[in-house]
C-alpha cells in the first residue's frame, strides 16, 4: 500500500553540533515539489546546506546542495521509497556546527533526520484518481447536474458549447468502470467519454 502525507510535517536532530531540520510536504506534481524545496531554502537562507528528494509517481530526483556526492539526496530519496511514500518532497536543512561528520555520519544523518521525520508524519493511503470528460446533449444536461453529484467524485462545473455540456470528473481510478457504465446508462450511448491526461 503507498501513502502519502496529510500535510507539511517537520524534525529536527542536533549531531555533533550541527542542526539537521526536515521538512516534509505532500505534492501533486514535479513543480509542486520544486516550489517547496525554493521556499524551505528561501526560509533559511543562513543554513550551510539545503538536501532534499522527491518522488511523485515514476518520477523522482535528489540532491547534495554542496555535500560530498551520494552523502544526502540519495539516503533522503531511499528513506522515502524506503517507507513506501509517494508524491513526497522532503528538504534536510543543515547548519554546519563545526565537526566533521565524514561520509558515512552524513548518510546516516540525514537519512536519519528524514526517516524520523517521515515516521512520524500523519498519513493516508494513495488513491490513484482518473479524469473522466464527457459529453452530453443539452436534452440530457439537467438530469446529468441531478445526479452526478450522488456518485461521490469531484466534479468540475461543467463548459457549453453549441450541442450540449462538457462535464470532468475527478475520480478514484478502480470505480473508472463503474462510473463510465452509469454515465452511458443515464445517456443512452449518447455520452462521448474520454479519460484526461494530467
Amino acid at each position: 500500500m503507498t501513502q502519502t502525507l496529510t500535510g507539511p510535517f517537520s524534525a529536527e536532530l542536533d549531531i555533533k553540533k550541527s542542526r539537521f531540520l526536515a521538512n516534509a510536504m505532500p505534492v501533486g506534481s514535479v513543480a509542486e515539489a520544486e516550489d517547496f524545496i525554493a521556499r524551505v531554502a528561501a526560509g533559511a537562507p543562513e543554513a550551510t546546506h539545503h538536501c532534499w528528494a522527491w518522488q511523485v509517481g515514476p518520477h523522482c530526483r535528489c540532491h547534495d546542495d554542496g555535500e560530498p556526492s551520494g552523502t544526502a539526496g540519495r539516503p533522503i530519496l531511499q528513506v522515502i521509497t524506503a517507507q513506501k511514500l509517494d508524491r513526497v518532497a522532503v528538504v534536510v536543512t543543515r547548519w554546519y556546527g563545526g565537526i566533521k561528520l565524514g561520509a558515512g555520519g552524513l548518510v546516516r544523518a540525514y537519512a536519519g533526520t528524514a526517516a524520523e521525520c517521515l515516521r512520524e508524519a500523519p498519513k493516508e493511503e494513495l488513491i490513484e484518481r482518473v479524469r473522466l470528460s464527457f459529453h452530453c446533449p443539452f436534452s440530457l444536461v439537467g438530469l446529468m447536474q441531478g445526479r452526478v453529484p450522488e456518485w461521490e467524485v469531484e466534479v468540475e462545473p461543467p463548459t457549453f458549447d453549441a450541442s450540449g455540456a462538457q462535464f470532468v470528473l475527478l475520480l478514484p481510478a478502480g470505480r473508472q468502470e463503474e462510473i463510465t457504465a452509469r454515465i452511458m446508462d443515464l445517456t443512452n450511448g449518447q455520452a462521448r467519454i474520454h479519460l484526461l491526461e494530467d
